[in-house]
């Protein structure tokens, strides 16, 4: 309430309601932790300029550093920061970080940076046996005319067995969450021989949208002379439009991994 100039209580204008958001464009991408394939050359920043360009609304990073000791003395232009929080920079006002590889000199893992907030996340360790740790990175979303969005970034073991273990516990993580929620799936799934997605593709309510557009997976792999088709994209109770290979340059200079981005439709 306010008064008028003759003292009147009035009415305030109600302020700008947040309008609902129905679309939002997904990017996910193998950063290499920051470096060109075979580590031939530190490139995070030209990495973050390309990324920013996408103007991407949730981005789904694999194999980011959260911490490396040596690196940081060792380059230049090396972030004072995580590599998630470098690439989220002023864009992405929320991020949420998985650690699942750890070492003397530092860790890595999942990241997703999001425009909207991330109301809660959790990295569940889908490791099975052996040195090399893995994780689903699981982030709740608070994203306008929704209840929640579910985002989970998965950059699975490079072993055939860990990977059907894994993707068991990716359908138990769905099992879980509501049914009626919108949920996007996307990483490196390192499922060349495309087992993992032949037991996703049993579920009624999940799609991967390269599949559904094209009929086939794309090819990310390597990203000079992408054959393998690793890196992927899923949804369920929602819809896409347009999902693209980056495979033009900058992208193939940036990682060993081209990126995937799609338009999602809530």
């Amino acid at each position: 309430m306010s008064l008028d100039i003759a003292g009147n209580l009035i009415d305030s204008p109600a302020p700008d309601a947040v309008p609902d958001v129905h679309r939002m464009k997904v990017l996910t991408v193998n950063t290499h932790k920051g470096f060109t394939a075979f580590n031939r050359r530190f490139i995070l920043p030209e990495l973050r300029e390309a990324v920013r360009e996408t103007k991407a609304d949730l981005v789904f990073l694999q194999e980011v550093l959260g911490l490396h000791e040596k690196h940081s003395s060792r380059y230049d232009h090396w972030p004072q920061v995580s590599q998630y929080e470098f690439l989220a920079d002023s864009m992405w006002s929320d991020f949420a970080y998985g650690r699942n590889a750890v070492y003397p000199d530092g860790h890595h893992g999942n990241a997703v940076l999001s425009k909207y907030p991330i109301k809660s996340y959790r990295n569940l360790d889908v490791s099975i046996t052996g040195p090399e740790r893995r994780g689903l990175l699981h982030c709740v979303l608070q994203v306008p005319g929704h209840d929640q969005v579910h985002a989970i970034c998965v950059h699975l073991s490079l072993l055939e067995s860990h990977r059907q273990l894994q993707i068991v516990l990716l359908n138990q993580l769905l099992k879980s969450l509501p049914p009626c929620d919108p949920v996007i799936i996307a990483g490196d799934f390192n499922d060349w021989r495309m087992h993992a997605n032949a037991a996703l593709s049993q579920r009624d309510d999940l799609h991967e949208v390269f599949e559904r557009h094209h009929g086939k997976l794309a090819k990310t792999y390597p990203a000079r002379w992408p054959l393998l088709r690793l890196d992927r994209i899923y949804l369920r109770n929602a819809s896409s439009q347009n999902p693209t290979i980056l495979g033009s340059k900058p992208w193939t200079h940036l990682s060993d991994h081209l990126p995937l981005a799609v338009e999602v439709h809530l």
